[in-house]
C-alpha cells in the first residue's frame, strides 16, 4: 500500500466541493499560486488507514473544454500530474448537469470517484437516487456525503484508498458513433506512431480532443513525428460540427444513465424557490442586497469595538514603556514611533477586518452572493457589462489582486478589460482601516453608516466608469450571463471560519512586512537629517510633504497626510501606519492624536477617506493589472484615471461637507 496518496478534488461551482475540502483536511491547508499562473491553488493533508493522503483542491469548472484558465489548471493537473485518484464533488440536486464533467473525467483514463454530495438537498425536494446502480453504469465508485455535516466522508476516504492501491485506470468510454468513432480511431493510430505522446497522454483523450478543436492540444504536438499528419487529418474535416456532435452525445449518454439510477418525483416549491422569489425580485433585490451589506458593516463596527479599544490601550502602554525604559533616544523613537506607532496602528484594526470576512464568508456560504451577481445582472447590462463581472466585483471586498485574476473566467475581451478597470475602485479590505481610523474619530455612531457609505461610492464610481468606457475607449455589446443557482444552505462554523483565517491572515502577513517595512522607512525620512525633531517639517517627510502639500491643500488636508498617500501607493494600510509614525503616536492612541489636529476636520476627513477609496490601485494590483492585459498602458491609464477622480470627487466632498459639517 502506498504511504501517501495524491487526490485531485474537482467538480462544478457551487457543489459543496470547498466544503468537502475543508472537512477533509481542516487546518491542515496550503495556499498558494499554480506555477506560472495567479489562481489560487489549495492543498491539504489528513492521514487515514495509516496512509497520508494529500488532497489538491482544482478551480470549480463545468467541463474540461479549456475556454478559461480554470479549466485549463483543472485538465492540466489530472494529465500532468497524474494524481492517484481524482474526486469529483456532484451536486446530487442536480446531476444532470453535474455527469457531463464525469463524461469527460472518464476519458482522461485516471481512477475517478464520484463523491455524490449534497443527497440529503435531492431526496429532500423529491428525488430517489440508486447510487449502487449509478456506480455500475458509471463504472466508477459513487459515494454518498454531505459535506456539512461530514457524513459519508470516512467512506470516500476508504474508497480513495483502496481504489489507488488497485492502481486501476478507468477505461469507461462514451460511444460517438461511427463516422466520429472512425476519425477517433485514425487519429489515435498516428499519435501511437510518437513513443513520447503515447508514454504521457491517454490517446483516445487526445484524439478526442484534437477533432474537437483544441487549440492547447494542438500546441501539445509542436514538434512532433506526428503533427504533420494530424494536421492533414484536421484540415479534413470541421471541428466545430464534431464538438457540437460530441456534447449531444455525451448528453445523450447521460440521458440514457439517469432514468435508472434516478427517480426524479412531482417537484413541489421548496424554500429555497420561495426565498428566491423575494431576494432576487427585480423591485427587492438590490435594497436587499445593500440592507444585508449595511448591516455587515454596522455588525463589523459594533462588534469590533470593545477588541479595537483593548489592541489600542495595549500599544498605548507598550509605547510609553519604550519611551520610559529603552536607551539612546534614537532607539526609542525607533521602536516607540516606527514599530509600535506604525504596525500598531494598523493592527488596532485586524478585529474589524477579520469580522467583516467572517460575515461575507457566511453570505458566500449560504449561497446567497451568487444571487447578487444574478440581481447585478440587469444593472450590470444596462452600462455595458455582463453580470459575470459582478463576481470579481464583489471578491474586490477581499482584495482588488485576486479579484483582478477572476476576470479569466470572462470570455470577452473587452468586458474582462473593462473590468480590469473598474475593479480598483472596490473598496479592498486595505482601505478598511483608513475607514474605521478617521470614520471613527470625526463621525462617531454615524462610522458605520459613513463607511457602508463609502463602499457604495465605489461600486457606483466602477459602474459609472464602466459605462463610460463603453461608451468610448471600448464601444461593443457585452456578452450574456449564464450562472447556475446554488441551493441555499446553513454554512458551517469550520469552513466560514477558515475562509475567514485564509483572507484575514493574508492581512496579517502585510502587518509584519511590507506595513513594518513602510513605517520603518516613514520613521527614517520623519527623523533626519540629524538634529531636526521627530515628525518635525524640516525632515525628510516634511520637505516630500510640503512639496506634495499643494496638491491636497484644496481636499483640506497637510504635508502629513500627503506623505501617508504617497506611501499608500505600496499598501493602503501604509496609510494609517504612516500616520502613526508622523503623528507619533507610540504613547499615545492615534486617534486622540488626530483629534487633537487643528489642521483637521470633519469635511476633511470624508475627503480623504474618498480619495483613499479612489485614489490608485496598490503596487500589487498594479502588477496584476500589467499582467492580466499584458500591457503597462493599460496600467499606467489605470494610475492616471484614479488620480483624476479621486482628486475631482474629493474636492467635491471636502467643499460640500463643508457647508453642512463645518470646519473648513
Amino acid at each position: 500500500m502506498k504511504k501517501t496518496i495524491t487526490v485531485a478534488l474537482t467538480g462544478n461551482p457551487n457543489v459543496g466541493k470547498t466544503t468537502v475540502f475543508n472537512a477533509l483536511t481542516g487546518a491542515r491547508q496550503h495556499v498558494g499560486n499554480w506555477p506560472g499562473v495567479t489562481v489560487e491553488k489549495k492543498t491539504g493533508k489528513l492521514d487515514h488507514s495509516g496512509t497520508t493522503i494529500e488532497v489538491t483542491d482544482l478551480p470549480g469548472t463545468y467541463s474540461l473544454t479549456a475556454y478559461s484558465a480554470d479549466e485549463v489548471i483543472a485538465r492540466n493537473f489530472i494529465i500532468e500530474d497524474h494524481p492517484d485518484v481524482v474526486v469529483q464533488v456532484v451536486d446530487a440536486s442536480n446531476l444532470e448537469r453535474n455527469l457531463y464533467l464525469t463524461m469527460q473525467l472518464a476519458e482522461l483514463g485516471r481512477p475517478v470517484i464520484i463523491a455524490l454530495n449534497m443527497a440529503d438537498v435531492a431526496e429532500g425536494r423529491g428525488d430517489t437516487i440508486d447510487d449502487k446502480r449509478l456506480s455500475e453504469l458509471l463504472a466508477m465508485p459513487v459515494i454518498r456525503t454531505v459535506g456539512t455535516s461530514g457524513k459519508g466522508l470516512t467512506d470516500l476516504l476508504d474508497a480513495v484508498v483502496k481504489i489507488a492501491a488497485k492502481g486501476e485506470k478507468h477505461t469507461h468510454t462514451i460511444g460517438y458513433g461511427d463516422e466520429a468513432e472512425a476519425r477517433i480511431s485514425e487519429l489515435v493510430r498516428i499519435l501511437d506512431d510518437d513513443p513520447a505522446l503515447a508514454g504521457r497522454y491517454p490517446l483516445r483523450w487526445l484524439a478526442v480532443r484534437l477533432i474537437e478543436g483544441d487549440a492547447d492540444i494542438r500546441k501539445i504536438l509542436t514538434g512532433s513525428s506526428v503533427a504533420s499528419a494530424v494536421d492533414t487529418l484536421l484540415h479534413e474535416i470541421e471541428t466545430d460540427d464534431y464538438e457540437a456532435l460530441l456534447a449531444d452525445k455525451r448528453y445523450e449518454a447521460i440521458g440514457a444513465i439517469l432514468p435508472q439510477a434516478c427517480t426524479i418525483c412531482v417537484r413541489k416549491m421548496t424554500g429555497s424557490d420561495m426565498i428566491d422569489r423575494v431576494v432576487t425580485n427585480k423591485y427587492l433585490g438590490i435594497p436587499i442586497f445593500l440592507a444585508l451589506m449595511w448591516g455587515a458593516f454596522q455588525l463589523t463596527f459594533a462588534v469590533a469595538e470593545p477588541f479595537m479599544a483593548g489592541i489600542e490601550y495595549i500599544f498605548g502602554w507598550l509605547g510609553e514603556a519604550v519611551a520610559a525604559s529603552v536607551g539612546p533616544a534614537w532607539l526609542a523613537s525607533l521602536l516607540g514611533d516606527g514599530v509600535i506607532g506604525g504596525v500598531g496602528g494598523v493592527l488596532v484594526f485586524v478585529p474589524n477586518i477579520f469580522i467583516l470576512f467572517l460575515l461575507l464568508s457566511i453570505l458566500e456560504g449560504s449561497g446567497y452572493l451568487a444571487r447578487a451577481a444574478f440581481i447585478m445582472d440587469r444593472l450590470m447590462y444596462a452600462i455595458g457589462l455582463p453580470g459575470k463581472s459582478f463576481i470579481p466585483m464583489l471578491m474586490g471586498f477581499g482584495c482588488n489582486v485576486p479579484a483582478i485574476m477572476a476576470t479569466r473566467t470572462i470570455e470577452d475581451d473587452r468586458d474582462r478589460l473593462i473590468t480590469i478597470l473598474v475593479n480598483p475602485f472596490i473598496s479592498c479590505g486595505a482601505r478598511l482601516p483608513v475607514y474605521i481610523l478617521f470614520a471613527g474619530v470625526f463621525f462617531g455612531a454615524a462610522a458605520g453608516n459613513v463607511i457602508f457609505g463609502l463602499y457604495v461610492l465605489g461600486i457606483a464610481v466602477a459602474i459609472l466608469s464602466a459605462k463610460l468606457f463603453r461608451s468610448t475607449i471600448l464601444p461593443g455589446d457585452s456578452s450574456a450571463f449564464i450562472m447556475e443557482m446554488p441551493p441555499y444552505r446553513i454554512p458551517t462554523v469550520k469552513t466560514a471560519l477558515l475562509n475567514m483565517w485564509e483572507k484575514g491572515s493574508m492581512y496579517l502577513r502585510k502587518a509584519g512586512g511590507i506595513i513594518l517595512i513602510g513605517s520603518l522607512v516613514v520613521w527614517f525620512l520623519a527623523s533626519f537629517p540629524f538634529g531636526v525633531e521627530y515628525g518635525a517639517e524640516e525632515s525628510f517627510a516634511g520637505m516630500i510633504g510640503h512639496l506634495l502639500e499643494p496638491l491636497v491643500a484644496p481636499l483640506g488636508l497637510d504635508w502629513k497626510i500627503a506623505v501617508a498617500l504617497l506611501f499608500g501607493f505600496v499598501a493602503k494600510e501604509i496609510v494609517v501606519s504612516s500616520l502613526g509614525v508622523l503623528y507619533g503616536s507610540g504613547e499615545e492612541a492615534l486617534s486622540d492624536a488626530l483629534l487633537a489636529d487643528p489642521g483637521l476636520s470633519a469635511a476633511a476627513a470624508l475627503a480623504l477617506m474618498v480619495f483613499v477609496l479612489l485614489y490608485m490601485p496598490c503596487v500589487a494590483a498594479l502588477a496584476v493589472i500589467k499582467k492580466e492585459t499584458g500591457s503597462w498602458r493599460w496600467a499606467g491609464f489605470s494610475v492616471v484615471y484614479g488620480l483624476v477622480v479621486a482628486w475631482v470627487l474629493a474636492f467635491v466632498t471636502y467643499h460640500v461637507a463643508g457647508i453642512f459639517l463645518g470646519g473648513m
